[in-house]
């Protein structure tokens, strides 16, 4: 494999895309204008990590069958303390199986993780 995408369903795709590049440096990669008349935006987030953002709209129109839960998450960090630090929604830091943990909101209230990475 040479990348990973990953498909999100939002309700406001600029406020969360705005959200990912100012609190988490993520670059926007593509827009892609779709049928309706709304953008398809992805963000690259790591180095061959995307997140691919659509407005929950326009997939209940035209794919429904994949809207659902929000996919849980986890990214790693080298910068583990300043992401902790910028986040405004960054919940407590925790262990969990031996690494450090925490979680953070984003503006439509979907939880994700940022683990310490490793060396």
């Amino acid at each position: 494999m040479q990348k990973m995408r990953t498909m999100l369903y939002v309700d406001d795709v600029e406020q969360v895309v705005q959200f990912w590049q100012d609190e988490l440096g993520a670059k926007v990669v593509e827009v892609n204008a779709l049928p309706d008349e709304s953008n398809n935006i992805v963000v690259e987030v790591a180095p061959n990590v995307e997140l691919s953002f659509f407005a929950k709209a326009f997939i209940r129109r035209y794919s429904p069958e994949v809207l659902g839960n929000t996919p849980s998450l986890m990214f790693y960090s080298k910068d583990f303390n300043a992401l902790h630090d910028r986040l405004a929604t960054a919940g407590e830091i925790v262990k969990n199986a031996g690494t450090a943990t925490f979680n953070f909101r984003d503006p439509e209230g979907n939880y994700f993780v940022i683990a310490q990475a490793k060396s």
